[in-house]
């Protein structure tokens, strides 16, 4: 992530963006979009060209779905894995 190998904090960017740090931890998590200006500015202010945020975007949004899965499934005892998988399965085939 751009923003982490320039050890800039999130505070820090969204100082600089003029926007809450709430926004920047939305952004980086996913859950709220952004435009092409803000874009544009976030790569001004990393120094980066934004073509750069397109393909870290696909590999961090697979790997960020991995790892919520493993944490939400790493909650479930072995029952209620079995029932999840069981679930997983009847899904898959009859989608």
């Amino acid at each position: 992530m751009k923003r982490k190998e320039k050890n800039m904090t999130q505070e820090a960017l969204a100082e600089k963006l003029y926007v809450s740090v709430g926004y920047i931890s939305n952004m980086e998590r996913g859950t709220t979009k952004i435009n092409l200006s803000t874009l544009s500015d976030i790569a001004d202010v990393l120094d980066c060209d934004i073509s750069e945020f397109v393909s870290e975007a696909s590999v961090y949004g697979k790997t960020y779905m991995f790892d919520e899965i493993n944490e939400l499934v790493g909650r479930l005892d072995e029952n209620e894995r079995r029932t999840l998988s069981e679930l997983l399965k009847t899904y898959l085939s009859n989608k």
